[in-house]
């Protein structure tokens, strides 16, 4: 089985063209090909496949196996596989994924892509919808107790469940410790994604993330999404900010008109490979 591994600023998955190759069972094999030292490597598996309601299908598997609703890293590096393995003329692109349908916007010069940007959708503030284990009609730095102190939470959906947590500095947060604690908690019936963000000035932030089956990233397109909702809504930055992420950075806009998060960043090829297990 042939395969491509790229990744948006350090958010590596192994991507495979269901337009050529077939996989059977896609949990398993995201189980085996993501694993270090004995697979390739990787944050998860991505399948491109055939859509009856968009340009292109995209399925995501994390390394554990679980399936997840939606990756912005993972939609542009799809953008720019379409658009430069010849799959596509075009620069706005349909993709249809678990949460719904996604718009991609490819800047695209001399056949190559430089950059995508995402229409990452509405977020979703209903915790019923989260889904999150809490009255009322938003959660907006509700306290909860973990490891002996008090932690504010915010949570938004983006397609999938996320925790937001602001802290003085992400790099002296014990991500490997805490992250798995909060993912698991009773509070998140589907388990949670968990993103640790410092408000540097009010259009720039910085975030570590821990992801839902996957463990630490070094980016999350809709973490990054997520924390920026987060962060309006509590009056820390404006609606335009730069993410600054373990791998790299992202530009991100939250439109008040149309209600949508925008997120524009890079995606990189790293190799094409053949799976031969």
């Amino acid at each position: 089985m042939r395969f491509t591994k790229m990744h948006g600023i350090g958010n590596d998955y192994i991507f495979v063209n269901c337009f050529e190759e077939i996989v059977q069972d896609p949990s398993r094999q995201a189980l085996i090909m993501s694993r270090q030292h004995f697979g390739v490597g990787a944050d998860g598996l991505v399948l491109i496949e055939r859509s009856d309601t968009a340009d292109f299908g995209m399925r995501i598997f994390n390394a554990d196996g679980s399936e997840a609703e939606m990756c912005g890293n993972a939609s542009r590096c799809i953008g720019k596989y379409v658009y430069e393995r010849g799959m596509t003329e075009k620069t706005e692109l349909t993709l249809d994924t678990k949460s719904g349908i996604r718009q991609l916007s490819l800047s695209a010069e001399k056949g190559k892509v430089s950059r995508v940007r995402v229409d990452m959708g509405s977020p979703e503030l209903n915790p019923r919808n989260i889904p999150v284990d809490l009255p009322g009609e938003i959660v907006l730095r509700h306290r909860m107790q973990l490891t002996g102190q008090n932690w504010y939470i915010t949570c938004v959906s983006m397609g999938n469940p996320h925790c937001v947590i602001f802290v003085k500095d992400p790099e002296a947060i014990d991500v490997a410790t805490l992250g798995p604690m909060f993912e698991n908690h009773p509070l998140f019936p589907r388990r949670t994604n968990v993103e640790f963000v410092r408000v540097i000035r009010r259009d720039v932030l910085q975030m570590r993330v821990w992801e839902r089956g996957a463990g630490e990233t070094l980016a999350c397109g809709t973490g990054a999404s997520a924390a920026l909702v987060a962060a309006v809504l509590g009056g820390l930055s404006d609606r335009t900010v730069q993410m600054k992420l373990t791998g790299g950075n992202l530009e991100l806009s939250w439109n008040a008109e149309d209600n949508h998060v925008y997120q524009s960043g890079p995606a990189e090829y790293v190799f094409d490979g053949e799976w031969l297990g």
